[in-house]
């Protein structure tokens, strides 16, 4: 099943879940069937099954079936062996009586003719069945029924092409002129005969088996709701239910209309959510994960929404709806969370005692949410939100009040508490934010800034044991969190997955130049030792990863920061050393993925990039512009990014940053005429690529 059938598939079974459950809230449910077609929407109430209903296949999906069966169907051929051995029989005394020909021809000729009746000789009907495609396999049953075997169709012969294979293995025509040959052909018989009664059986058994009920539509599960569109598999599940109906003489009942318009409006607000995040939030839409987690959100938050509403409507005031815009929005972006706070706003007004009033308190809390927990960073930012939205509540109901009713004399103080109780639970909005971190594996903000403190156990002990390394990674997260930036992507992500991409070296610190003081351990190595050394700075940092219990955005980036690439200078070293001037490139190869988000693609590109431009001699502006375009472009070349979203607009814009941040990193000088600038010496390619691959690869 492709990924984004299987994702609509599970939209809409939680859609259609929450429509279904709230239809509790509304009353009894029930439907009355009139006329309906094929292809047009369903424009009655949501109908149940009010029994278990087998699933039938459409049509078309039916006759797909048949014809896949027809088309690998081996029919069923008898052999008939009196038939064979007559012919036999008469070729052989012929041949034998037959004066003038030699003894080896004769053999031949016998020997030829048991070889096309042993292989079979079919009719021509089936022999241009089989020349066209139409049978690919035939199953044969010997004389006595009780053994068969399925031979490939085109290892049968017609009497033609028995003739021909004869006649090509003895040269009749050429030895003995037109008598053998005459009698050769009118011996020639079909002893392959068709059955049939057998093959109709057998293929009838075939179609009965692939065509039965592919499920069951259980009692009390929807089987289409208002507004769907009427397709072949429902117009199929829609006329077995009413055979079985009328088998039963049963009958639905129609629901009010009240009814009905709440629950078309609760599923038309989810369909429009759905279709906001496919069109708006293509990466958010990919993912199942995200999928799932934002409509399970929805529903257990409307579901409580329904709960509360039904012991008592004034009760909602204690539901922290601004809860929903903070959670979405940590995890995801702004607009986002701002959407489906305002669908979640919507449905729960159907409940609600004044729903104007309900929305627009809503809207103006979610927006105050928003504006004051952007950028979550900090737990304290979630109190002080809490506090702008009591204030908000408080006065914009005040303002509803007075607006109805012109006087505060019967005003309920008790809203104001109700108020209290919802901001002071939504400031613990951090440890419904940690429950869904540990629950779906998202990370938040608030955990990346915690996981960037260099004090951080993991990178304490790297900056104590690689000191070298762990420059490297601080000068690698500048320079990918402000390329981030500039093309939008996750910068506190990417800054993140930088400081700790490197953590596997701390196991063999001495083996990374960056560490090293004038000995290099790799000198006495060969490539291939050495190439294992160096991969293995991935598997162990994901092992540290695992240890440290880093979220697993950490560890993709992690694992991803080298993708599937090659450590070229040892493989280069490793082919210099080889007799035939060839390795096989499989152990001096990342074990990967390749980068599966634009963060990680960013991280590959800064990583490569900050180790080459260290080994420049001289890392002039010419000199650094040169290596990032060249490590770059070698990345995109070698199809690294092929897996990432990442544009060929933001690789370039990636490219800009980086060579700029390295300029400012490496403090080049104002370029001199070109007519008075001293010569500067070329970048040496093998120093360059030994950088990369020994202390950053």
């Amino acid at each position: 099943m492709k990924k984004s059938v299987k994702i609509n598939l599970v939209v809409m079974m939680l859609i259609a879940l929450t429509v279904g459950v709230l239809s509790i809230f509304f009353g009894g449910a029930g439907h009355d069937v009139l006329v309906y077609s094929e292809g047009r929407p369903w424009n009655y109430p949501k109908l149940i099954a009010p029994f278990d209903i087998p699933i039938e296949y459409d049509s078309v999906s039916a006759q797909k079936i048949k014809d896949s069966i027809d088309s690998n169907f081996a029919p069923i051929y008898n052999i008939n062996e009196n038939v064979g051995q007559s012919a036999l029989a008469t070729i052989t005394s012929t041949v034998d009586s037959m004066s003038g020909v030699s003894a080896a021809t004769k053999h031949q000729v016998k020997a030829a003719a048991a070889q096309v009746f042993e292989e079979g000789i079919v009719d021509n009907p089936t022999s241009s069945k089989i020349a066209k495609g139409s049978i690919k396999m035939v199953r044969v049953i010997n004389g006595m029924g009780n053994e068969s075997q399925t031979v490939d169709g085109k290892s049968l012969r017609s009497t033609v092409e028995a003739y021909n294979y004869i006649d090509s293995v003895v040269g009749i025509n050429f030895t003995q002129g037109a008598g053998l040959s005459n009698l050769i052909h009118s011996s020639l018989v079909p002893n392959l005969e068709y059955d049939s009664v057998k093959s109709d059986a057998v293929l009838d058994d075939a179609y009965q088996m692939a065509l039965a009920p592919h499920g069951v539509k259980l009692t009390g599960e929807r089987i289409i709701d208002y507004g769907e569109i009427v397709t072949a598999q429902k117009f199929t599940l829609l006329k077995t239910y009413e055979r079985m109906s009328a088998e039963r003489n049963t009958y639905n009942v129609v629901r009010r209309f009240s009814v009905i318009g709440n629950l078309v409006v609760i599923f038309l607000l989810l369909l429009v959510m759905y279709l906001y995040i496919r069109i708006m939030h293509p990466s958010v839409y990919r993912s199942l994960r995200h999928m799932t987690f934002l409509f399970c959100f929805v529903f257990i938050f409307v579901l409580l929404v329904y709960i509360i509403a039904h012991l008592r409507s004034g009760l909602l005031y204690l539901i922290p709806f601004a809860l929903v815009p903070i959670v979405v929005t940590v995890f995801f972006n702004l607009s986002l969370g701002f959407f489906i706070h305002m669908i979640v706003v919507l449905i729960s007004s159907l409940v609600a005692p004044e729903p104007s009033d309900f929305v627009i308190m809503q809207f103006l809390a979610g927006t105050i949410a928003l504006l004051s927990v952007k950028g979550l960073m900090q737990r304290s930012q979630l109190v002080v939100c809490a506090f702008l939205i009591f204030l908000c509540y408080t006065v914009t109901y005040g303002a509803q009040y007075i607006a109805r009713n012109g006087t505060f004399d019967a005003f309920d103080w008790r809203v104001v508490l109700y108020f209290a109780v919802n901001c002071i639970v939504l400031s613990f909005a951090y440890f419904g934010i940690f429950i869904v971190e540990k629950i779906f594996g998202f990370t938040s903000q608030v955990t990346l800034v915690e996981l960037s403190d260099i004090n951080h156990p993991v990178l304490r002990e790297l900056s104590e044991n690689c000191p070298g390394t762990f420059q490297h990674s601080l000068q690698v997260a500048t320079l990918a969190g402000e390329a981030a930036r500039q093309v939008g992507a996750n910068v506190q992500l990417v800054r993140a997955g930088a400081l700790y991409h490197d953590i596997g070296k701390i196991d063999n610190p001495a083996f990374f130049t960056e560490n090293q003081s004038g000995v290099n351990p790799h000198d006495v190595l060969q490539p291939e030792q050495s190439a294992s050394i160096v991969i293995s700075h991935v598997t162990d940092g994901l092992e540290r990863a695992e240890h440290a219990n880093l979220p697993q955005v950490i560890k993709d980036l992690i694992a991803q920061h080298h993708g599937k690439g090659v450590t070229r200078y040892f493989y280069s070293m490793a082919c210099k050393q080889s007799a035939t001037g060839t390795v096989d490139p499989a152990p001096f190869t990342y074990p990967g993925p390749n980068p599966q988000s634009r963060e990680a693609a960013i991280l590959m590109m800064a990583d490569a990039c900050e180790a080459a431009v260290k080994s420049l001699p001289v890392p002039s502006e010419e000199n650094i512009t040169s290596m990032v375009n060249r490590i770059v472009d070698s990345q995109v070349s070698n199809g690294l990014f092929n897996e990432s979203p990442i544009s060929f607009k933001d690789i370039s814009t990636v490219k800009e940053s980086l060579i700029k941040r390295l300029l400012t990193f490496y403090h080049t000088r104002v370029s001199y005429p070109e007519e008075v600038r001293p010569e500067e010496p070329q970048t040496a390619d093998a120093d360059a690529e030994q950088e990369i691959e020994s202390s950053d690869a």
